[in-house]
């Protein structure tokens, strides 16, 4: 059976979204983390990694000023500050909650080897695990796809409003099986 929902799209769509709106419904059955977009005058400047629980950690992962040999476009990735706190949160949604929170699996987190394993761990537990993926091909990410417990599904504009209520029914059938 699947325990596994990616939720993919293009960028912009709506992903973060409707994994916050998920992660609200969930409560305390749910742990782990999402990615904020951090703005400022300009625009975007960065990103930061909120974990679900209350008051826990949050880190910036990804910034325009963080200097880093782990780039994507302008924003400098911190892989310290994903594996402190976005591993951990995996890893202590795995031990502690019913339900997986990953946002995002993209090219930010690709930098780290840490957060693979984490995400490859959550994925093999009996957890339920709900996640955003990019969209865009790289070799692990399609691999995480066509694994057997993974359901994907692409997110639109069109079903976007939809896809929390859409979520919630899909683990509510995972987990009245158990």
């Amino acid at each position: 059976m699947a325990k596994t929902l990616l939720l993919t799209g293009r960028p912009g769509v709506g992903k973060t979204t409707v994994i916050r709106q998920v992660a609200a419904l969930l409560g305390a059955r749910a742990g782990g983390f999402y990615t904020q977009e951090m703005r400022g005058p300009g625009g975007r400047k960065g990103f930061r990694l909120v974990t679900l629980d209350a008051g826990g950690p949050e880190a910036v992962i990804a910034h325009v000023d963080i200097r880093s040999r782990n780039r994507v476009g302008r924003y400098g990735v911190d892989v310290a500050a994903l594996d402190s706190v976005g591993v951990a949160a995996i890893r202590k949604a795995i031990q502690s909650n019913e339900i997986v929170v990953v946002d995002e699996i993209g090219k930010m987190e690709m930098f780290s080897g840490e957060f693979r394993g984490a995400v490859l761990k959550a994925m093999s537990s009996d957890k339920i695990v709900v996640a955003t993926v990019m969209q865009q091909n790289h070799d692990w990410i399609l691999a995480l796809k066509g694994m057997p417990q993974v359901t994907v599904w692409q997110l639109t504009e069109s079903n976007r409003n939809e896809m929390p209520g859409r979520v919630m029914k899909w683990i509510e059938e995972k987990t009245s099986h158990v």
